[in-house]
């Protein structure tokens, strides 16, 4: 099976040749989304071995957008999405894509809740946050999450048919709302997870922190109005 790796990264010099070196050799591609960086991600993640884009639009979900724009002239089985940082651990990427190719599962999502976790590691708002955004998918979609984590494996053709559009930080719990809602095959499995290298651009601010849980919750009653209204109409 052809198998393509998506990592958004901004300002993630220091880690993203090192998440890409650890990425296992059975992945065909691993595609580096710049996100308008402003340090040497790019120049790194080419040296690693990378395929680099560019996403000049500052968020998140442009930058999982961009790869899979470019993944559409590629047509992989399964695609992998992982963050720069290295907080996750990329040789794990074959137990993720286990259940798709062996059991037929369309989405498969690592869930550090359910995982080993260096101390400190998964800060106690994100902690409180997945509680939040599971407990109201489960209400909405009868599906249950413990996390919202980014390391996450789906079926290509199964992740188009999405049709994701979030370009900022409601792009995990998006595909998760989709994939419940569209009645995916999806299993959670438990990841280990570790510090970040660098700072985080979400968590490690206030300001980040606020803004993320406001377009999460906002974006899981966004898709509860316009899912349920699209039921309606079928």
């Amino acid at each position: 099976m052809e198998i393509s790796v998506i990592i958004p990264a901004y300002n993630e010099e220091q880690s993203i040749g090192i998440v890409v070196k650890e990425i296992p050799s059975i992945v065909n591609e691993i595609v580096v989304v710049n996100n308008n960086s402003t340090d040497k991600t790019a120049e790194a993640a080419e040296a690693a071995g990378a395929t680099v884009l560019f996403e000049e639009y500052q968020g998140y979900g442009a930058a999982c957008l961009k790869g899979i724009e470019y993944l559409k002239t590629k047509n992989p089985d399964i695609v992998v999405f992982i963050d720069g940082d290295f907080s996750d651990y990329p040789e794990e990427l074959e137990m993720l894509i286990e259940p798709i190719i062996k059991e037929n599962y369309d989405f498969v999502l690592g869930s550090r809740v359910l995982g080993i976790r260096e101390k400190g590691a998964l800060p106690f708002q994100s902690r409180i946050g997945s509680i939040v955004a599971g407990f109201l998918m489960n209400i909405f979609w009868k599906i249950k999450y413990t996390d919202l984590g980014p390391f996450r494996a789906i079926k290509f053709d199964k992740l188009l048919r999405l049709e994701m559009e979030d370009k900022w930080y409601g792009w995990t719990i998006e595909m998760q709302i989709k994939a419940a809602y569209k009645k995916y095959k999806i299993k959670e499995l438990p990841v280990k997870y570790r510090k970040r290298i660098g700072k985080s651009k979400v968590t490690g601010t206030l300001k980040g922190t606020v803004m993320a849980s406001i377009i999460i919750i906002g974006t899981i009653f966004k898709f509860a109005i316009k899912l349920n209204i699209k039921q309606l109409f079928k």
